[in-house]
């Protein structure tokens, strides 16, 4: 008798291991702030074998020299089972491969040569790892998008607003032919084509306090894919993921236990306080795309900046705004501080002719204004609480940008000022060399913003093993 585990998705108390499925999450630091473990596939074939039936089995008893029919079909279903096992087991070989690959860069001091680009600097945890772990990726990784569900509330999202993001990713997943694969049995991680901008904008009822809609949205979908494929099912969600810029993505992700517990979702909301979980989850950063395109890039060099700091935004989005333009707002020419920019004045222009840029948490916590701020070679100040920078994995966010507590607002002067000229003059020059890492691109270019996702989710899918047992 064959037992799918868990074929509809319910409530879980308690521990979700079986003696028939196991999931390792095994931490192993490599010293780039990461944490690694597991196998790997080897590429993928524009082909669509059936996917394997299941991958929980209980052996059968002999069948009645009669049988002979029945025998044979049972012979068959087990080595099919037995198929689909040896593939994860090559998969999850080549992903310990990999890994063994990058551990050793860690204390390599050769580096190896790229034509494009060679990751170098205090900008990056441990350059070496980062790079031998990008190229491990692009020889190795492959994810499998499920096809099923219909837009506007799966494969498509918004590309021309403040979470613009999440359409662009989205849209990128779908049509790259390098990394996505059709065949699923190669594919070390499912994507989950959701669109949560999109939830909110045609299924939820504007001032209403019913959320059924996104429950029954999210677990229908996954309910769908669970039965249809064996994937789901087999890794409890972990090698699953999705992608999402809305506020509320963490908040409606918690409808399916799962999701929310072992997947790997990319939230541009990336805040502890949310449910967000740095060895899991991966930081989406949000990027401003009026009209879907990037704003013009560069700036004046540092001696051309006489704004100190600077900042504009409305003063009632979360508790860290009121208390800057509190102390801040109009206070000093130095420090041009507003709740609301005066007629006339440039947003850009300004962030341009300043040193530093004020990047405070809004209500949930992502703020376009770090991403703005590379973009403009003004070095980024973060004021936040518990949100997680982008690829924080590999990028050492302390040598490209300042990171100031809440309670120190009232200092914010005195700190900046005390920042002497050569550490400001290194400060900006890094963060012109990581903007590379945030750019938007279309097609993609290597190290751009889409790869840097990919890595992020390809470090986490490395800290997890999957297996695949035989119980009699």
């Amino acid at each position: 008798m064959i037992v799918l585990a868990a074929a509809r998705l319910t409530a879980v108390k308690g521990s979700l291991l079986t003696k028939l499925e196991k999931i390792i999450r095994c931490p192993i630091g490599l010293g780039i702030g990461i944490y690694y473990e597991a196998g790997n596939p080897c590429g993928a074939k524009a082909i669509h074998p059936p996917p394997c039936p299941v991958t929980q089995v209980k052996i059968l008893p002999r069948a009645p020299p009669h049988g002979g029919q029945k025998r044979e079909r049972r012979h068959k279903e087990l080595m099919n089972i037995t198929s689909c096992t040896n593939k994860l087991k090559r998969l999850e070989a080549g992903l310990a491969r990999a890994r063994a690959e990058i551990k050793k860069s860690v204390k390599n001091s050769t580096q190896a040569s790229d034509p494009d680009y060679t990751p170098q600097g205090p900008i990056y945890w441990n350059p070496n790892a980062f790079h031998r772990s990008y190229l491990e990726m692009e020889k190795t990784f492959k994810y499998f998008v499920y096809e099923e569900g219909d837009p506007p509330l799966f494969h498509t999202s918004t590309c021309d607003s403040i979470l613009a993001v999440e359409g662009i990713i989205m849209g990128l997943l779908e049509v790259d032919d390098k990394f996505r694969t059709q065949n699923q049995e190669d594919a070390h991680v499912f994507f989950l084509p959701f669109s949560f901008y999109y939830m909110v904008q045609y299924i939820w009822e504007r001032g209403s306090y019913d959320s059924s809609p996104f429950d029954r949205t999210i677990n229908d979908y996954i309910n769908v894919i669970a039965e249809k494929y064996p994937y789901w099912n087999r890794s409890r969600g972990a090698d699953h993921s999705m992608v999402a810029c809305h506020d509320w993505a963490p908040g409606e992700s918690r409808f399916n236990y799962l999701l929310f517990h072992n997947s790997i979702r990319v939230l541009c909301n990336a805040n502890t306080s949310e449910g967000f979980k740095p060895s899991i989850d991966v930081t989406l950063p949000e990027i401003p795309l009026p009209y879907g395109r990037l704003k013009p890039l560069g700036g004046p060099s540092p001696s051309k900046r006489p704004i100190l700091a600077f900042f504009a935004g409305g003063g009632n989005h979360g508790p860290i705004r009121p208390i800057l333009l509190e102390h801040w707002k109009n206070k000093t020419d130095d420090m041009q501080v507003y709740e609301y920019l005066p007629e006339g004045m440039s947003y850009d222009e300004i962030m341009k002719k300043s040193k530093y840029c004020f990047c405070p948490s809004g209500y949930e916590v992502a703020s376009p204004r770090i991403v703005e701020s590379l973009y403009t070679g003004c070095v980024p100040v973060l004021l936040k609480e518990g949100y997680v920078a982008p690829f924080s994995d590999v990028l050492n966010w302390d040598s490209f940008s300042i990171s100031v507590p809440t309670s120190e607002i009232p200092n914010l002067k005195k700190i900046l000022m005390g920042i002497s000229k050569k550490r400001y003059l290194k400060l900006q020059k890094r963060g012109l060399q990581v903007r590379r890492h945030f750019m938007v691109n279309s097609p993609p270019k290597r190290f751009d913003v889409f790869h840097m996702l990919l890595h992020s989710i390809w470090l986490r899918r490395l800290n997890v093993r999957i297996h695949d047992h035989l119980v009699s």
